[in-house]
């Protein structure tokens, strides 16, 4: 009776445990072992290649467009999703906001639920050059000078893309941080209070602190979806216009489905999974944080 009762805990766990090997950790080891191969989707056998598939990939130069807008994407959703998220979420947890913060919370989380396909025919007409919000306000205000095809031109593609992603995501970040924020014993706030410190000071000196772990999660969880980013751009640009807004997750799609070159599509899979094991690696080792998460 003792043994059964010491194997129990792990049959329950078995079902969670053998659909992530089936469904996760088997398509990984899969894919590497495809990345070393060249085949289309219809090959009946696969050709071995070694390392061409990343030589080739380390060779091309879309591969470095891609990859600096994914930086792009990363260094943007830290300052705006993450800090911003942050700041909000004080904001909402203030004394003289109760009573409507909650409209608020509802206001920031309801893109977060909202389809992004949705979304994007919604920024299609927000974007649109002839009759497009943006540029109507920027008319109105007599900013003629800066309105443009935002999603048409190679400079502006990619951080119009971005821009929806930051609107659609800082509500869940925001939520994670309220969170965080309402576990922070009240006591900590009442002594800063008797000893004189401000809002600002109360922030930096207690909220901060106090959320570093919540802090850790969010900035994992933003530049993990940085890197691995692929409905924004793939519905609002394609990754146009030519390559100037193509991302990782969009290249990775064309090589596979675009091209039909699914071993050289395996490569970049392989890559994407890298840099986030690598930006997750090095963030627990300089920040030292996540202990306890």
């Amino acid at each position: 009776m003792q043994n059964t009762n010491k194997w129990l805990p792990y049959l329950y766990i078995a079902p969670c445990l053998i659909f992530l090997a089936l469904f996760v950790y088997y398509p990984i080891v899969e894919n590497f072992f495809y990345s070393f191969y060249g085949f289309s989707a219809f090959s009946v056998e696969k050709t071995f290649v070694g390392f061409e598939n990343f030589l080739n990939l380390f060779k091309d130069d879309v591969f470095y467009i891609a990859l600096k807008n994914n930086l792009w994407y990363a260094v943007i959703s830290i300052i705006f999703q993450v800090f911003g998220g942050l700041i909000l979420a004080a904001i909402l947890e203030d004394k003289l906001i109760q009573l409507v913060s909650g409209i608020f919370r509802t206001v920031f989380f309801l893109p977060v639920v909202i389809s992004m396909t949705v979304i994007a025919l919604l920024f299609t007409f927000v974007y649109n050059p002839d009759i497009g919000i943006l540029n109507g306000l920027l008319n109105i205000l007599g900013l003629e000078n800066l309105t443009r095809a935002w999603l048409g031109e190679s400079e502006t593609a990619i951080f119009a893309v971005i821009a929806v992603s930051q609107w659609q995501s800082i509500g869940y970040i925001m939520m994670l941080f309220i969170v965080a924020i309402q576990n922070i014993p009240q006591e900590l706030y009442e002594a800063a209070e008797i000893d004189g410190a401000g809002k600002i000071r109360k922030f930096f000196s207690i909220t901060v602190p106090q959320v570093k772990e919540m802090f850790f999660v969010t900035t994992l969880i933003t530049l993990t979806g940085a890197f691995t980013v692929f409905n924004e751009p793939y519905i609002l640009t394609g990754g146009g216009p030519g390559n100037s807004s193509e991302v990782l997750g969009t290249l990775l799609y064309h090589s596979a489905f675009g091209k039909d070159q699914m071993g050289y599509a395996s490569a970049v899979a392989t890559v994407i999974l890298m840099i986030t094991l690598i930006v997750s690696l090095v963030q627990l080792k300089v920040f030292k944080t996540g202990k306890d998460v």
